[in-house]
């Protein structure tokens, strides 16, 4: 059973979505079977007014404990996560997207179901039976191919390694995210390797998943710059997952 937990936010630039991830907060602590919670804020260098807004929405809420973890330049969503999971406190870790592409909720469901056990390691995963998706086709079939190129170059036979929801006990959290090297969106794929290398258990799990229009990611070049860092990671690094 989780007793405490740490839910991570990275976030960059996201005054125009931040509202979504309040009212989720917000929905989240009505219906919370888990008492001892914090919220942590990861800025990535933003630019915009994200932290002030984050601060007016918990400006009033006394009971609900919150931290805001500053990054001065923009250093990726692999860092910002590694950044948050070392200032957490509680437990358990859970990290999800800003956008509320899957719902706070949906940690509810997975304990409602009984789903969490003594395994180290669960990821959302967006291609298991019972996940709900909102896909853009051609987001589908990239992540189809994404997945095949996994299971060539590293025999990685995980469903779905990107969704950002994922949960973790907390020396676990800590031990992964002060070996990984990327900064960026491969360190998803660092995570499998590294719990491979570690002998942590991974368990997938259903979500649903809510395709958002305003995605940070940039479909072409993001997705160029995590198939190159694909072919570093086998070419230069992979002995170091072994």
């Amino acid at each position: 059973m989780i007793k405490s937990l740490s839910i991570i936010f990275p976030m960059y630039n996201e005054t125009k979505r931040l509202f979504r991830t309040f009212d989720d907060i917000e929905k989240f602590q009505k219906r919370n079977l888990i008492k001892n919670l914090e919220y942590i804020f990861v800025d990535d260098g933003s630019s915009d007014d994200s932290i002030k807004k984050v601060l007016n929405f918990f400006k009033n809420k006394k009971n609900i404990k919150y931290k805001i973890v500053k990054i001065q330049i923009n250093s990726g969503k692999g860092n910002a996560l590694k950044k948050g999971i070392l200032a957490a406190k509680k437990d358990w870790i859970l990290t999800l997207d800003t956008d509320i592409s899957v719902s706070l909720l949906q940690l509810q469901k997975w304990i409602k179901k009984k789903s969490i056990d003594n395994n180290s390691v669960y990821f959302g995963s967006r291609n298991v039976k019972n996940s709900v998706i909102e896909f853009k086709f051609h987001r589908k079939i990239l992540g189809i191919f994404f997945s095949i190129l996994l299971r060539i170059l590293f025999q990685i036979d995980i469903k779905d390694t990107q969704c950002g929801f994922k949960l973790y006990k907390k020396k676990v959290a800590k031990h992964l995210f002060n070996n990984i090297k990327d900064t960026g969106f491969v360190h998803d794929v660092e995570v499998v390797l590294l719990s491979r290398k570690f002998n942590y258990g991974i368990k997938e799990l259903p979500v649903t998943w809510i395709h958002r229009n305003e995605s940070k990611l940039n479909l072409y070049v993001d997705s160029f710059k995590m198939f190159y860092k694909l072919f570093i990671i086998k070419k230069n690094l992979f002995s170091f997952y072994k």
